[in-house]
């Protein structure tokens, strides 16, 4: 089966721009697309509105909401609102939010896991049409319904990447985005633990995965292009998750103590090859299949460098997919 791709719309791109280049991504035969909300860029469910209004048919996620930054409630109105003006076309994903971040507005909760796992539950629970009432330790509704709950509520997902939080995730979430990067081994680990935190529920529980991409036809370049966003992410002790399953920390610690000048040409090119996806069309269509093939139902292209230039070649390795699909 063909794995479902996506284009990811980045945090940094002017808010003037995003309807433009969401009817761009949607022309390139993309089936979804993904808006970011990092702190203080534009907001995600404006940017979302935006991209879901400027195009026909394809899928739009957010990701991720910090789910501590706006009352439960509040956020089920928003994403309902979208959801009855779109249907079907909307994913919904909640996350803790960049802690720093998070202390830097005020709004860090001294226990993330409890705060999302809240969120999650009343934003799931008022979009499927119910009245709640909670008295958690972050969320407290007093019979709170939504007035317009939409006809098809969207999937409402977890944005995490530790094992403790991808529980969470599987207990409260109707799905997964694993932020970038992503390897087979990584998201092998995150299934292992999202079913922990289902127990014995087995519905379907659907992994998006971001990932770094470059394409060009000179695979070295592509390499070259990705490897210093690259570095400052794995040399970052936030992502250690998504590099503990591949057994790097001792490589990793002698690259994070080189001068920060020195660190990117000091990562193989095997890791690169393993944590983005990066080269030819066709090496970029092979990656791809192999972390659909490792359980991610869809895989989310975060374009390093010119993102015009990137989505047009983009449009090269979709049609692939499409063209070699059974």
């Amino acid at each position: 089966m063909r794995p479902r791709i996506g284009f990811q719309i980045p945090c940094r791109l002017p808010a003037p721009e995003i309807a433009a280049v969401a009817r761009s991504v949607e022309r390139a035969g993309f089936d979804e697309m993904w808006v970011v909300e990092d702190c203080f860029f534009a907001g995600g469910i404006a940017a979302s509105a935006t991209a879901l209004a400027a195009t026909e048919h394809i899928t739009v996620g957010i990701g991720i909401l910090p789910a501590v930054a706006r009352n439960a409630a509040f956020t089920a109105m928003e994403v309902a609102a979208l959801a009855e003006m779109y249907p079907g076309r909307l994913t919904c994903g909640l996350g803790h939010g960049m802690r720093d971040w998070m202390r830097q507005v005020g709004a860090a909760p001294a226990s993330p896991l409890t705060a999302l796992g809240e969120h999650l539950d009343a934003v799931r629970r008022l979009l499927a049409g119910e009245e709640v009432t909670v008295r958690g330790r972050y969320v407290r509704l007093d019979q709170v319904a939504l007035e317009f709950p939409p006809r098809q509520p969207p999937p409402v997902i977890a944005g995490v990447r530790g094992p403790k939080s991808l529980e969470v995730a599987g207990r409260h979430a109707d799905g997964t985005l694993l932020a970038e990067p992503v390897t087979p081994a990584y998201l092998a680990a995150a299934r292992a633990s999202i079913e922990r935190g289902q127990g014995g529920d087995r519905r379907a529980h659907p992994i998006t995965a971001y990932a770094l991409c470059h394409v060009d036809e000179d695979a070295a370049t592509g390499r070259d292009a990705v490897r210093p966003v690259l570095t400052a992410a794995i040399t970052d002790p936030a992502w250690s998750a998504h590099l503990d399953p591949l057994d790097l920390a001792g490589q990793l610690a002698q690259i994070a103590a080189l001068p920060e000048a020195e660190r990117a040409a000091a990562v193989p090119d095997s890791w690169v090859d393993e944590l983005a996806v990066v080269g030819t069309p066709a090496d970029c269509v092979r990656r791809i299949r192999e972390l659909h093939d490792a359980g991610a139902d869809s895989v989310v292209l975060s374009a390093v460098g010119d993102l015009r230039q990137q989505l047009d070649r983009a449009a090269a390795v979709v049609g692939m997919l499409t063209d070699t699909r059974s």
